[in-house]
């Protein structure tokens, strides 16, 4: 299990960081009980390692004037490696895709798209998502509201796992 390469500290380090991406690193190394130095150079390691991606602001998408929020299921024509691979390229250059995740089962990909009204996202939709190479099918669902959204991964879990492994 990936998760198993960390000890705790690191695990700690990556939950306390993933809740708060802003705190200072004199703060962190308080909540997981190391000094400063030695937490900084875990840091620096984790983020080498890729365990930490990247730091962000979570921005209100309606309060930018962002108030579409909708769910695409594509289903595609070829799935050949290839196929895939330059679908994705595609999604990626498309601004109002905020999310693509490949699926298998009946739908290829969902993609979590933003824009900030209707029209726009049917332009987009009509103009550009049906209209691509290789695309057979498009269900769109619109967010009506969220109840959850959480990012990152839920580390009590994973720290209960390895505790029953142990």
């Amino acid at each position: 299990m990936a998760g198993t390469r960390l000890d705790p500290i690191d695990r700690k380090i990556l939950a306390e960081l993933q809740a708060d991406g802003r705190m200072t690193n004199v703060e962190l190394a308080k909540r997981v009980g190391i000094s400063a130095p030695p937490c900084l150079r875990r840091v620096r390691t984790l983020e080498e390692a890729g365990y930490i991606r990247g730091y962000h602001a979570k921005v209100d998408p309606r309060e930018l004037g962002f108030e579409v929020q909708v769910f695409a299921m594509v289903g595609l024509q070829s799935q050949a490696e290839a196929d895939l691979s330059a679908f994705e390229a595609r999604c990626r250059a498309w601004p109002l895709v905020r999310e693509c995740h490949m699926l298998n089962g009946e739908v290829d990909f969902i993609l979590k798209c933003v824009a900030p009204d209707l029209s726009t996202f049917q332009s987009f939709l009509t103009e550009q998502l049906t209209a691509a190479d290789n695309v057979a099918s498009v269900k769109t669902s619109l967010v009506i509201r969220g109840a959850k959204e959480e990012p990152g991964v839920p580390f009590d879990v994973l720290e209960a796992r390895l505790n029953r492994s142990a």
